[in-house]
């Protein structure tokens, strides 16, 4: 509603005179003078950003997560115990991780952020009685303007003049089919129907008209939406959710142990105060896996990669994994599971039923009747539907600028689909034009809903074309074209034809009547012919039968969908019959689904829509409003819902999904922005892709979690030695030396399994439940009580090996000098090995690691040689071996760590064959 206080289909009810006098202005346009207050009064006419993003706050969202917050805490902690070291590393870490976050999230904004302005940046406008060009932006509520076929729509407008307009709507209504506008009002079926309205965003296919600007800017229906998008909030990730959960649990569970061991340290060994803190600091540390922040963010970075070569740009990097739980995907149909392209599959004549073969634009193939090729000479009332489906035709299709490029339609689609017809037939377009050039042309109007077309014919005599509304076109035909001989009409040829076109209605297919008459008894100049005059005595001679196909992949991403245990609600602005028409054929649903219209969708309360989310049903007719209500619908049902579409009418929902895909190719820039993931190309199935690689994430976040969280049972059981034996046994392990585990040797093995390929299966599994989390029994067991306590045996025997090598137990183990030096380091080592086993059990959960292939991940190897030199560097560099109080080892001692792997995986392996034979 504008400053007027009157609404768009207010001011289409209005009389001319109402209607010039409410906008205070008049048939030839404003004054300069008027315009410029106007301007002042109501803001430029375009879409304003009422959110801008913040850079900065972007920037410090990746520093205050609680994960975050933990690692500044504990590095702050460290400093103020006087480990400047040690607060320094964990610092880095944090920082580092930030910063790269951010980066990876600012990459993928800048590539959706070419947002372009959907208004045209001039208009025509009377002006002080005379037409001048003006800046769109400067159009005003009152200004006359002129609209022309291939013109952009400035503002919302009613019409005071036209001829033959039609109006593409799709990118508000989602509906693929132009709509006829004229001067007089008329309502019509659903939101945006009005016959002398036309809405800002939607562009003029066919026709002339004049029209009066009555919203602009942000108060036409095209800044509401947008308006409505950007006020809207976005939803916290399932990740993030998650990876706050298990932040909380982690550090929960780290400050316990560290309070338990704290109060021990000082009424049970008798440290100190400030000792015993350390001490427990050092417990935190271990419990604390400061890496598991820096290898999320990168396996999540490594999805974005992979996904971006399978054509979806993700925004967000927490988006990537919410792929993965989505239970609900609520999609859009045209441009989506259709290719938003009419296209004419079948000819009826009265003897014939033809296939049309060959999907898109300009294809080669040829009509078909059965599966042999028609040879058009042999088939004259063939040959004639074809010639007037070129002839009788505004539209013109333009090559594309590169082989890969989609030709352009100027016109409309449904012109567009006969000229292809015409084309596939093999007849050449041009040539029949120079045999039967254009004398005249009657154009096409929505009372009458036909074309006609006049021609000369080779022989010099002249022929009528008609094309049109089955209904208006029988009405007017005498005769019937049968087997090339014209024959008079009769009512059993009637009943044929209605069934005919009854029964393609039903599929959801949209028919076209084609007749023409052989030129006699009028005037024999034909710009004197009228309409009346020459619109009669027709001979009907068959029916093109059209739709918006479904693309060609979409039968087997909405299998793999069912296999996933995922639904899909076709959710559309199309019409009843012809969504239920897709969404059968396609596979969505069956023959039973109930379909329910944006009007009865309006009539239905909360719990009503909630209750008929959960069953099988299709959404028709909708407004974008309604859109965004079955989201929520879904949402409070539980479901982790994924919104797809590419039009202005989309973006609520995709704001408010808990993650919004837009279409790239196709997709308004509203759209663009409000989602968290761009199909690149436009591709229904990207996103089955999308979601495999999303379910993989999860599972290789579980692998990684189990990964590292079994290296903190080793590296805590030192420090529970050295309480319970009251400090007769010394740390083990220096606090260093477990950062050293967290943020070192860890870091690169653990994002090769963020790089793992999905298990075999992966989609034949349902979505994870909400109430799963990354932290379960499964990986605690694994980790701290099969992992962890091997290599805690492990890493304990190490230490005592040495000590033994050196006189234990005849000697008492040794709180400094080199053989505790020596000790700690190989209590070190063993863990790293114990580790480098770890990382190849991880990479499965029951299949054999040697049935995927034991080299098969190259990351993980790369990860594990990096491993093995750190730890050699740590050894052998004098200035680090004081920081991390490690000592060179003998070959001996090398012998014994690289040995360390090989049973670990062996009784790792036995595991995975009794699981899978219990399972089985």
């Amino acid at each position: 509603m504008g400053k007027s206080g009157k609404t768009t289909d207010d001011f289409a009810k209005l009389s001319v005179d109402q209607f010039y006098q409410a906008l205070k202005t008049q048939a030839t346009g404003l004054s300069d003078t008027d315009a410029a207050k106007r301007l002042q009064d109501v803001g430029p006419n375009t879409i304003q950003q009422t959110q801008s993003r913040s850079q900065f706050k972007a920037f410090i969202k990746n520093f205050t997560s609680l994960m975050a917050l933990l690692l500044w805490v504990s590095g702050l902690i460290a400093m103020f115990v006087g480990m400047l070291e040690l607060g320094i590393a964990i610092w880095a870490v944090n920082i580092i991780n930030g910063c790269f976050s951010f980066w990876q999230e600012h990459a993928a904004q800048k590539a959706t952020d070419s947002l372009k302005e959907m208004l045209p940046t001039y208009t025509h406008v009377w002006r002080d009685g005379k037409t001048k060009q003006i800046n769109a932006t400067d159009l005003v509520p009152g200004d006359v303007f002129t609209i022309q076929a291939g013109n952009s729509i400035s503002a919302d407008a009613r019409i005071i003049a036209g001829n033959a307009l039609q109006v593409d709507e799709s990118a508000l209504t989602g509906e693929s089919v132009a709509v006829d506008k004229q001067p007089t009002y008329h309502k019509g079926d659903g939101k945006f129907a009005e016959a002398n309205i036309v809405y800002a965003g939607t562009v003029a296919v066919n026709g002339t008209a004049t029209a009066v600007a009555v919203q602009t800017g942000m108060q036409t229906e095209f800044g509401q939406i947008a308006s409505l998008t950007q006020n809207q909030q976005g939803t916290v990730s399932p990740l993030t959710a998650e990876l706050n959960r298990l932040t909380r649990q982690i550090s929960m569970i780290a400050i316990l142990i560290g309070l338990i061991f704290f109060v021990a340290a000082i009424f049970f060994v008798h440290y100190p105060v400030a000792k015993s803190f350390i001490f427990a600091l050092g417990m935190i540390v271990a419990f604390i896996p400061e890496g598991l922040l820096p290898t999320v963010t990168l396996s999540l970075a490594q999805g974005v990669t992979r996904m971006s070569k399978k054509h979806a740009l993700v925004k967000e990097l927490s988006s990537v994994e919410t792929l993965g739980e989505t239970t609900v995907i609520c999609s859009d149909k045209t441009g989506t599971l259709t290719q938003n392209q009419m296209t004419i599959n079948h000819v009826w004549l009265p003897k014939q039923r033809y296939q049309v073969s060959g999907q898109g634009y300009l294809n080669n193939g040829q009509v078909l009747a059965a599966k042999t090729p028609v040879d058009l000479a042999q088939a004259p009332d063939l040959a004639l539907l074809l010639r007037i489906s070129g002839l009788d035709n505004d539209t013109e299709i333009q090559p594309g600028k590169t082989a890969q490029a989609k030709p352009k339609i100027l016109g409309t689609p449904t012109e567009a689909a006969h000229l292809i017809l015409t084309e596939k037939s093999g007849l050449n377009l041009d040539e029949l034009k120079q045999q039967y050039p254009r004398l005249e042309e009657l154009p096409f109007d929505s009372d009458r809903k036909r074309m006609t077309t006049i021609h000369r014919q080779p022989d010099g005599q002249q022929v009528v074309y008609v094309k049109g509304a089955l209904d208006g076109i029988l009405a007017i035909c005498d005769t019937i074209l049968e087997n090339g001989q014209v024959r008079p009409i009769t009512a059993t040829d009637t009943a044929n034809i209605d069934a005919a076109n009854k029964h393609y209605a039903a599929e959801g297919l949209r028919s076209m009547a084609m007749a023409y008459r052989a030129y006699n008894g009028l005037p024999s100049d034909p710009a004197d012919c009228t309409i009346e005059a020459t619109e009669q005595h027709l001979t009907f001679v068959g029916l093109t039968v059209m739709a918006d196909p479904p693309r060609p992949e979409i039968y087997d991403a909405v299998e793999k969908c069912h296999r996933a245990n995922i639904r899909i609600i076709m959710v559309t602005g199309d019409s009843p019959l012809t969504a239920k028409s897709v969404a059968v054929k396609i596979g969505i649903d069956s023959d039973q689904v109930r379909v329910i219209t944006g009007d009865e969708l309006a009539a239905m309360s909360d719990s009503e829509l909630q209750a008929a989310v959960k069953g099988e049903v299709i959404f028709a007719r909708v407004a974008p409003e309604q859109k965004y209500r079955i989201v929520k619908a879904n949402q409070h049902n539980g479901e982790i819902v994924a919104a797809t579409g590419d039009g202005v009418n989309d973006a609520p929902a995709l704001k408010q999904a808990d993650i919004g895909i837009a279409m790239g190719v196709t997709g308004t820039d509203v759209a663009k922005d409000a989602a968290d993931m761009i199909l690149t190309d436009d591709n229904f199935a990207s996103i089955v892709s999308a979601i495999e690689e999303g379910r993989t994430v999860y599972s290789n976040l579980q692998k990684f979690l189990l990964y590292i969280l079994n290296s903190n049972v080793p590296e805590a059981i030192p420090s529970v030695l050295f309480l319970f034996s009251r400090g007769l046994i010394p740390l083990p392990l220096t606090v260093m030396q477990i950062l050293t585990v967290d943020l070192g040797t860890d870091m690169l093995p653990a994002l090769g399994l963020g790089a793992e390929k999905s298990e075999p299966g992966i989609m034949d599994q349902p979505p994870r439940a909400r109430n799963a989390h990354l932290l379960n029994k499964t990986i605690v067991w694994k980790a701290f009580g099969w992992y962890g306590m091997i290599a805690s045996v492990l890493s304990t025997v190490a230490y005592f090996f040495v000590n033994y090598l050196h006189g234990w137990p005849n000697v008492a183990l040794a709180a400094s000098g080199d053989t505790y030096v020596m000790a700690t380091t190989m209590t070190l080592a063993a863990i790293v090995f114990c580790q480098i086993a770890a990382a190849i059990n991880c990479r499965t959960q029951v299949t054999s690691v040697f049935t995927i292939g034991l080299f098969s991940n190259r990351r993980i190897w790369w990860g594990i040689g990096f491993e093995i030199v750190l730890i050699a560097v740590l050894m052998y560099v004098p200035v680090l071996q004081g920081l991390f109080n490690t000592a060179a080892i003998n070959g001996r001692d090398w012998l014994l760590l690289f040995s360390i792997p090989i049973p670990l995986v062996l009784i790792e392996e036995a595991r995975k064959a009794l699981v899978r034979r219990h399972l089985a």
